[in-house]
């Protein structure tokens, strides 16, 4: 049997060479290796990358961290170029000049949140505008700077003791002009925003106020005026020794700090020299009180007012301490003092008059002080009786003499009246007295009744009777 075998069935067959086995397909993890490992990498960056295309007020910041583009911001801004043209000419600064700032970490940390790597539906978005921000102070000090003839300085407002009025006054404030720092902020707000890097702006002239406005040095007047018009050194509620209002103000220096605070130092040296005479005027010995009382006890007049006695101890310190009461707007320094109490002499004093003896008594004390012979009123005219207290005074006046009255007496003497127009009175018309000769009233000697006048003040009390 040749190329061939025999099979069971007496058939010669012929064999097949076998089919080569197959070889196993590497080719896709060789492929694979370098795709996962760019996956992986995509995965990694999308962690802390901003998506490609991202931009803000016309900064690319896609691809990089928020750290970085928060730097790239701010670098913008920083050298975005505005030439103001006024009119004096023109000026060119930068927004770092200007002192223009800008949160760009919280803008590049939303863009980040809003924009990952790996939110590919968030790629390429729309660019983000930012709000500037320009400290208006400190750009007008830059252009005041760059460009002189832009600027005229305000006046602060000043505060000053004026001699002739005894008092302090303001003068005003003055505004200056400077360029419109607003009109310059809102040209660079609009070049960050295009992402260009220069832009020109024309600027006028603005009005620019002082840094001491007048209402705060009014405000620093009224406390100073305050103080000289209640400065002194008091017991109680008494200004038992005042300052005078110069002298108080020389001892005061008043200082501005530029930016509308007044401060208020007092010189304790000079205010020492008040004080070593303090005692020479604060000491003194207590003074008795004398008064007339009626016979309740009452005071219907004082001879003498009560005076208590008082003694300053050690005066070491006031100086020092009135010196900070005083530049805290306080004027008033009260003295601590010994005091000694006054005794009080009461006289009570009454007069009785007896119709029916013709007599007026003057009582002083419980013992009779004089007894007058009088003249009360006689028939239709009779005195009348009761309990009454001195009234009006007058050392002269014409009586009767006004319709009404049947008579006229012209200058009666020491009148005190005690019962409407009845009343006590000196005579020069008659002599008869110890009988009634009146149209009601109490006629006495001159001498008498001026005596009574000087002795029965208002309120003293009267009791006529029979």
């Amino acid at each position: 049997m040749t190329d061939g075998a025999n099979g069971t069935d007496g058939v010669t067959y012929a064999w097949a060479p076998p089919e080569p086995a197959k070889r196993k397909n590497r080719s896709g993890l060789w492929i694979g290796i370098p795709a996962g490992a760019t996956a992986v990498a995509l995965i990694a960056a999308s962690l802390v990358l901003i998506a490609p295309g991202a931009s803000v007020a016309g900064v690319q910041i896609g691809g990089l961290t928020a750290g970085g583009a928060a730097q790239a911001i701010s670098a913008h801004l920083a050298t975005t170029e505005v030439t103001i043209e006024s009119p004096v000419g023109e000026v060119t600064v930068t927004g770092a000049e200007l002192g223009a700032t800008v949160d760009a970490t919280a803008i590049a940390e939303k863009a980040f949140a809003e924009n990952p790597m790996w939110k590919p539906a968030s790629w390429f978005p729309a660019g983000t505008g930012v709000q500037i921000q320009v400290d208006p102070a400190e750009a007008a000090a830059v252009l005041r700077e760059r460009a002189p003839g832009t600027y005229r300085a305000p006046v602060d407002a000043t505060v000053a003791f004026d001699a002739g009025s005894q008092s302090y006054v303001t003068t005003p404030a003055e505004a200056g002009e400077g360029i419109d720092v607003s009109a310059v902020t809102a040209a660079l707000q609009s070049a960050f925003d295009a992402g260009t890097v220069r832009t020109t702006v024309q600027a006028g002239f603005v009005p620019v106020d002082a840094p001491v406005s007048t209402q705060e040095a009014d405000t620093a007047v009224a406390t100073l005026n305050g103080i000289l018009d209640s400065a002194g050194f008091y017991i109680g509620d008494e200004r038992t020794v005042p300052v005078d209002r110069a002298v108080a103000a020389s001892w005061l220096t008043v200082t501005s700090d530029g930016h509308g605070a007044f401060t208020i130092a007092a010189d304790e040296a000079e205010i020492q020299k008040a004080v070593d005479g303090l005692p020479g005027q604060v000491d003194r010995g207590a003074v008795n009180a004398d008064v007339i009382v009626d016979s309740g006890g009452e005071v219907i007049h004082t001879l003498t007012e009560g005076q208590t006695g008082r003694a300053l101890g050690d005066t070491a310190g006031i100086a020092a301490a009135f010196a900070a009461q005083l530049a805290d707007g306080n004027g008033k320094y009260a003295l601590t003092v010994a005091e000694t109490p006054f005794e009080t002499t009461k006289t009570e004093r009454r007069i009785d008059v007896n119709l029916s003896t013709q007599t007026t008594t003057l009582w002083q004390n419980g013992q009779v002080y004089r007894t007058y012979t009088i003249s009360s009123g006689a028939g239709d005219h009779a005195t009348h009786t009761g309990n009454f207290r001195i009234g009006w005074k007058t050392s002269m006046q014409d009586m009767g003499c006004v319709p009404g009255y049947d008579y006229c007496t012209k200058d009666v003497p020491w009148v005190a009246y005690f019962n409407g127009d009845e009343g006590f009175h000196g005579t020069y018309w008659h002599n008869n007295f110890g009988t009634p000769m009146s149209h009601g009233c109490i006629n006495m000697t001159i001498p008498q009744a001026k005596e009574l006048y000087d002795w029965a003040y208002r309120g003293t009390e009267v009791s006529v009777h029979y």
